[in-house]
């Protein structure tokens, strides 16, 4: 049954990619509620619960960290975000309904690129960073450049301190530049989720950043992940959370169509 369903996922892509905008390529980058906790807070491992927004699908494809395509399955950032204890993240449900859409061409077939690494501040990400070169060779192998948008949901580890804090938005306003001059795509579309959990006590700073770079920045749009349930950590969201991410990651993609 394996090598059927190989070929299957194989020509969804190969009849995405002749279509040209059938397929839609996605960077999943940013920390751990990125890389995905649903689940996972608890216990030290997965509670393996995988809500039906989050199920497999052959029309929903992940690159691997061997930078090959394969079906998409929780955890989605398995082999990516190193050395910590993965769950369901946003990627999955987000995928699911942006399929569901009308507004996307029959046999569309989504392409998701995990890139997030937990505990990560931003100037990790920063362009000469082992993250930003990683997040770069992934972004060209999976579509060589030709992007649908940017997903980000990263800054709990910048509202330790209070310089970090303050620094957030001209350091999230070159990384967007400097993503989009070495992928030659100036307009590419970066959605980036408001904190809803910090590390530090200064998480409002960092919020208040972020909607900031909104504001500066052309074509970058907003989602608020504050108020969604969070685990028993007090940082990480919940399964039902992250699907509910998932699906408002996807009315603002969406929107732009």
């Amino acid at each position: 049954m394996a090598a059927p369903r190989l070929l299957l996922l194989l020509l969804l892509l190969h009849l995405g990619a002749a279509a040209g905008n059938r397929t839609l390529v996605f960077l999943l980058a940013g920390q751990s509620n990125m890389g995905g906790r649903g689940g996972a807070t608890s216990g030290g491992s997965w509670d393996g619960v995988v809500p039906p927004e989050c199920a497999p699908s052959p029309r929903i494809l992940r690159l691997s960290p061997e930078l090959r395509w394969e079906e998409a399955r929780e955890p989605l950032h398995r082999g990516i975000d190193l050395h910590n204890v993965l769950g369901v993240g946003p990627g999955m449900p987000f995928a699911h309904a942006v399929l569901r859409s009308r507004r996307l061409p029959p046999h569309a077939v989504v392409g998701l690129v995990p890139c997030a690494q937990g505990a990560t501040p931003i100037a990790d990400w920063a362009r000469g960073t082992q993250l930003y070169h990683r997040m770069l060779q992934r972004a060209r192998a999976a579509s060589e450049g030709r992007l649908a948008a940017l997903l980000w949901y990263q800054g709990e580890a910048d509202t330790i301190s209070r310089r970090d804090a303050e620094l957030y938005a001209p350091r999230m306003e070159a990384f967007v530049r400097d993503v989009r001059r070495d992928l030659g795509m100036p307009d590419l579309l970066v959605i980036q989720v408001g904190l809803a959990t910090g590390q530090g006590k200064f998480m409002d700073l960092v919020r208040e950043a972020q909607k900031r770079v909104v504001s500066n920045v052309p074509n970058v749009r907003y989602v608020d992940a504050k108020g969604l349930p969070v685990a028993n950590d007090y940082t990480h969201l919940t399964t039902p959370a992250q699907v509910k991410l998932g699906a408002m990651l996807a009315n603002s993609y969406l929107a732009t169509l």
